[in-house]
């Protein structure tokens, strides 16, 4: 799943490949895709985008007075096509969920893998429209993010366990499974550690989160879109890795799996040594 440094790179590539430029026309294939219906995709016809942005994992970009927002979901994807699409013998073929055209044939094509689709577009007014952006907390990088208003959120989140609290869109936007995994393994933390927590663990939690997330900026900067999955999968230290050693201690990277998702740890870093059951109430092995 794009999360807020993927979101982050494609403001930034997407941002100098369209701002400026003219829309042709917008088809959607996939229509469970899109959210709203008023304004219609052909509001957007002859508009003029004037810039790009995002909130948390949404992406919005500006088209005259109206915004095209998307949320990419857990397998979404921005394809870039420098020339005319060629027609669709069906509307919903393959991965294919929505396609911008340009005035001069080239675009990008949103796409969405696999059989759950969960991707959502939506054009509105104004991005607070959209429910999912009227509900985020706050921006993990915004200059207003100090370790004094983190510390205040955990403490807000009492006994709840602190990777559920760094996933929560409504606490904090923009991390997912992915930069959770890997913000609790360089602070050395358990997944299952309750949020209140002491000054210092505040202080080295605060300081993990915000080197993991511009450090992944860092080296997106300048990638294409293309280029964006494989930098966040070989970058990662634990996330995406069970059975492999971890780079710090050379324990082997071990997982949760929930119902939806799994987690990735390192026993040696982050629990004491100690093996998580592998169940879905999951608890310290005995």
């Amino acid at each position: 799943m794009p999360e807020l440094p993927e979101i982050h790179a494609l403001v930034d590539d997407l941002g100098s490949r369209l701002v400026g430029r003219t829309v042709g026309r917008i088809d959607v294939l996939s229509f469970a895709a899109l959210k709203t219906f008023d304004p219609p995709t052909s509001a957007l016809g002859g508009k003029t985008i004037t810039a790009v942005a995002r909130h948390g994992k949404y992406l919005d970009i500006e088209i005259g007075e109206l915004h095209l927002i998307m949320h990419l979901a857990r397998a979404g994807w921005i394809r870039w096509r420098a020339e005319a699409p060629l027609p669709q013998k069906r509307p919903t073929a393959g991965a294919l969920a929505a396609r911008v055209v340009l005035d001069d044939g080239s675009g990008f094509d949103v796409t969405e893998a696999g059989s759950k689709k969960s991707l959502a577009l939506s054009i509105v007014h104004d991005p607070a429209e959209v429910a999912g952006i009227a509900r985020l907390g706050p921006d993990p990088l915004h200059p207003g993010f100090t370790e004094k208003r983190f510390a205040q959120i955990l403490a807000a989140s009492g006994r709840a366990q602190i990777k559920g609290v760094l996933r929560n869109q409504s606490v904090i936007a923009g991390i997912g499974n992915a930069y959770s995994d890997e913000i609790l393994h360089t602070a050395r933390m358990s997944p299952f550690k309750p949020a209140a927590m002491t000054e210092d663990e505040v202080s080295e939690l605060f300081s993990a989160l915000q080197s993991t997330l511009r450090g992944a900026i860092e080296r997106s900067a300048g990638l294409a879109a293309s280029e964006l999955k494989r930098e966040k999968k070989t970058a990662m230290q634990v996330h995406g890795r069970t059975g492999e050693e971890c780079p710090v201690c050379g324990d082997v990277v071990r997982q949760v799996i929930f119902a939806d998702s799994t987690l990735q740890y390192c026993p040696s870093c982050q629990t004491g040594g100690k093996v998580l059951a592998d169940r879905v109430l999951s608890r310290l092995l005995k």
